[in-house]
């Protein structure tokens, strides 16, 4: 039985969630927001958030948008054995004390509310191993398989996984053993409504600066361009999340002669990424492992046309021809290739934004993915009630 009258049900939602909800880090942070706010405006759901946190030393709590915002002091010095360790033990003995109907955990704290005896769903982001092992960090070898290992088990464990992509459920073929529901991220609604004022020739990038997002590829196709005699320029937004890599990306510009027509932004809030995309011909990421990145889905919100990877969840977003192209993230010719064909042609850049517009207002709005999550919600709490204790 449901914890309050009319049918109301109680949710927990387990995630990474940012101090500042205006300003998240990452995928997961910007889809707990945008997520958990769809949800509590909904009647038929109370919404407790759990996350842990560096900077608390006990826990705390605070209200946000018809949200109760519960912090738990991070315990671990690795998100690994904080996973598997004290974080699970507090984050487990946390999550009682609410009783909710339904737990809804996202990324490494799925590993956390593994064998918790709870109705829950576990959402998958990505997979920690694959995106290790492209790190080009320290041993990332071996800690891609440690990640391997833990993973898989937890995924196993789940009664219920959200996958965001068909990359992610054919990527659990073998291992889950629960049920899979294919649920997209939500996007902010506002990037639906971005005027759309088009600088010539700017192509923009909005990911963290780390090998993984493989942004030195698309500074060597703006190399290409430019020798082409294409009139183009490459605006970078993010965080450098390895200072190494982000060294050897300047280095890169530098070397390219191309310090005129690359920008390296940093860090940019939502609004400013709404004023980049706003004057963006085009958007690239090549990526080179993702499931489903949240710049893709915001660019094709604001009907601008997409260069992605021909690899991983890329393709499950972007319709190679009709809304963007796909190219071989390892080949800046590729890449420049496409990116000429577009700056190219304002009729195509048109058609193709259109049509990514088109997908994202079915798949990506928040008022949608809040339905279809509220259903599983619904389905799981049914089927929790139904089974014999």
């Amino acid at each position: 039985m449901l914890s309050e009258a009319k049918h109301t049900m109680r949710l927990a939602i387990v995630t990474s969630f940012p101090r500042n909800p205006d300003r998240p880090v990452g995928g997961v942070e910007a889809v707990s927001v945008i997520l958990a706010r769809a949800l509590a405006a909904r009647d038929d759901l109370r919404v407790d958030v759990l996350t842990s946190d560096p900077d608390c030393a006990q826990p705390e709590q605070s209200e946000w948008d018809h949200c109760r915002i519960h912090r738990l002091p991070h315990s671990g010095k690795r998100i690994l054995s904080d996973a598997l360790g004290p974080g699970r033990r507090s984050i487990c003995e946390y999550l009682r004390s609410l009783h909710p109907d339904v737990i809804h955990a996202h990324d490494v704290y799925g590993l956390m509310v593994k064998a918790l005896d709870i109705p829950r769903v576990f959402t998958i982001h990505g997979f920690i191993h694959a995106d290790t092992a492209v790190s080009g960090s320290r041993f990332a070898w071996l800690r891609s398989r440690l990640w391997h290992h833990f993973e898989t088990g937890g995924w196993a464990d789940q009664p219920h996984i959200i996958s965001i992509s068909p990359y992610v459920r054919e990527y659990l073929r073998g291992i889950a053993t629960g049920i899979i529901h294919d649920i997209d991220n939500p996007i902010d609604t506002r990037f639906f409504e971005i005027p759309r004022e088009v600088a010539a020739g700017t192509i923009f990038c909005a990911a963290l600066l780390c090998k993984r997002k493989n942004q030195i590829a698309l500074v060597k196709a703006l190399g290409r361009l430019r020798d082409q005699g294409v009139d183009a320029n490459l605006r970078l937004a993010g965080a450098a999340a390895d200072e190494t890599y982000a060294g050897a990306l300047r280095r890169c510009v530098s070397d390219c002669g191309l310090d005129e027509r690359v920008t390296l932004l940093g860090s940019l809030d939502a609004g400013q990424i709404r004023n980049e995309l706003s004057h963006a011909a085009v958007f690239s990421l090549v990526s080179l492992e993702e499931g489903s990145p949240m710049g893709i889905e915001e660019a094709m919100a604001a009907g601008i046309p997409v260069v992605t990877s021909n690899r991983c969840g890329m393709p499950y977003m972007v319709r190679h021809g009709e809304s963007g192209y796909l190219v071989n993230p390892e080949d800046p010719e590729d890449i420049a290739h496409r990116l000429a064909q577009l700056l190219a042609s304002g009729e195509l850049r048109s058609k193709m934004g259109r049509a990514g517009r088109r997908i994202a207002e079915d798949r990506f709005h928040p008022a949608r993915v809040a339905q279809r999550t509220a259903e599983v919600y619904r389905e799981i709490a049914k089927s929790s009630v139904n089974t014999p204790a």
